[in-house]
């Protein structure tokens, strides 16, 4: 059985973006990238990414062109997305896991989806969620897209939350997990600081 994580970074009161929707205020982290780069590439599995209609076009605009990019690139090097300037060779890894994953995307306004191995969903139907969670492969990853983990986390479907909490308070935006009609209680699996200030937290449903 697959399990839904939902993956996101985060100010340190709670937001994973700015009103605008500018995630330019994340702190970068070498560690976490590096950290990430090593678990992909020893899965010998395609991913599984689920997203929204928002994040999703916000992945299909930079990690294709990043990958055009590196075929004259010599570097061997990939660009944040979060901090302009930087490059390093985990966000080229990173940019070729997104592109081989399954892309999974929640939206009704979309006629089609383009970009390779990726398909529709047209709403978050709670059978046929359960169902992706028992096809064969790896867990299923939830990047952002904020109405669909409220959504998911309100239906009890989201087996881990990690969290990347950066050291700054935005003090207004878009609250990752909004309009709950009851608390979700959690455990905390793992809370893990970095020297660049961000502190990972892992969360499972309290059972």
């Amino acid at each position: 059985m697959r399990r839904i994580i939902a993956f996101d970074r985060v100010s340190a009161d709670g937001y994973f973006a700015a009103p605008d929707g500018d995630l330019s205020w994340a702190v970068p982290d070498p560690e976490h990238d590096r950290g990430v780069a090593e678990r992909t590439s020893a899965d010998p599995a395609p991913g599984t990414l689920l997203l929204g209609r928002r994040t999703y076009e916000m992945f299909e605009r930079f990690w294709p062109h990043v990958l055009r990019e590196a075929r004259h690139d010599a570097s061997g090097t990939a660009p944040d997305p979060h901090a302009d300037g930087r490059r390093a060779p985990e966000l080229l890894a990173m940019a070729r896991w997104i592109d081989d994953a399954t892309k999974l995307v929640v939206s009704r306004g979309r006629a089609e989806v383009t970009w390779r191995n990726s398909r529709l969903l047209r709403d978050v139907v709670p059978d046929e969620i359960e169902a992706l969670k028992r096809e064969p492969g790896s867990d299923i990853m939830l990047f952002g897209s904020g109405s669909v983990a409220s959504r998911l986390a309100e239906l009890g479907l989201i087996d881990e939350y990690q969290l990347l909490v950066a050291p700054l308070l935005l003090g207004g935006g878009r609250p990752l997990i909004a309009g709950l009609s009851r608390r979700v209680p959690l455990a905390l699996v793992e809370a893990t600081p970095s020297r660049a200030g961000n502190v990972k937290l892992r969360y499972v449903p309290a059972r």
